[in-house]
């Protein structure tokens, strides 16, 4: 049977693709006081982020348990699926390592070779990149090694770039990584980044127009480059969002793979206003 591709909630892929894909998904938590939900279970993430703006003390956000993956695991590979299983950057979650674990006790029942376990070393679009490559060749009737290779080729074929309105909810998420130089004055300026593992600092910008305009560079070098799979996300940003997506029309002289917003989990570390562009070529994808 063909390979099942699992992955976590913060790809904040569009519903249609996952389901198009057969992406199978174990979801992150975010608790916000004395509430603790699924980010599945958080469909109306305006609500989330009205809360987010004004709250004294930022969510928290947790990996799913060894039980959640085994609850997806358990299935596929009973009913004959190999899985391949492709999760948040371990520099950032312990995801992978929820996984990881999920897998060695399947492996302890006889399921020995069945589930690879992929660090995506990135997230949101870029993992959601990574797991449609691996999702193509499942579709293209890879085993377990093709798959992973997909995988692994897509994503070293990433770049993606992001803005944030301020490196404050970084800060205070503990989520800052390299950036944690930027901090001081640079919280008054508009910071450009990428995800490598950790959050890794790009340049600083002082206006959101200078950011746009940026972005706007960065996707004709993408291009440039072959990278023509391109995607653009936001977090409560829709506006810049759909001038990004004009821009990029222009540019590629195609659709983009997909558009949408970042969720709970990252949002709550990143904060509202954030853009992100980038891609990988088409073809890894398709």
């Amino acid at each position: 049977m063909a390979v099942a591709v699992v992955t976590d909630t913060t790809h904040y892929l569009p519903a249609d693709v996952v389901a198009e894909r057969d992406l199978r998904l174990v979801s992150l938590y975010v608790r916000f006081g004395d509430t603790l939900e699924r980010e599945s279970e958080m469909p109306d993430f305006d609500a989330f982020y009205d809360r987010l703006r004004s709250a004294k003390d930022l969510p928290t956000t947790s990996q799913p348990s060894v039980g959640d993956f085994l609850a997806v695991y358990e299935p596929l590979v009973e009913a004959g699926h190999d899985v391949v299983s492709i999760h948040l950057s371990a520099a950032i979650s312990g995801t992978y390592d929820s996984a990881l674990q999920a897998r060695s006790q399947l492996e302890e029942r006889g399921h020995t070779g069945r589930i690879a376990v992929v660090d995506s070393r990135t997230a949101c679009g870029g993992m959601g990149l990574v797991a449609l490559g691996a999702a193509a060749a499942a579709r293209d009737g890879g085993g377990v090694e093709e798959v992973v290779a997909r995988a692994n080729e897509t994503r070293d074929a990433l770049k993606i770039w992001f803005a944030v309105d301020t490196l404050e909810f970084l800060r205070r998420g503990g989520r800052i990584g390299a950036a944690q130089a930027w901090i001081g004055g640079a919280l008054k300026i508009k910071p450009i980044l990428t995800l490598e593992e950790e959050i890794t600092p790009i340049e600083r910008v002082r206006t959101s127009g200078k950011a746009f305009e940026r972005m706007v560079e960065y996707m004709r070098s993408r291009a440039d480059d072959g990278a023509d799979g391109w995607v653009v996300q936001h977090i409560q940003a829709e506006d810049v969002a759909r001038r990004l997506v004009e821009q990029g029309r222009e540019i590629y002289g195609s659709e983009p793979v997909f558009v949408s917003e970042c969720g709970p989990v990252i949002g709550a570390h990143a904060g509202p206003g954030l853009v992100g562009v980038g891609g990988v070529p088409r073809a890894l994808v398709a």
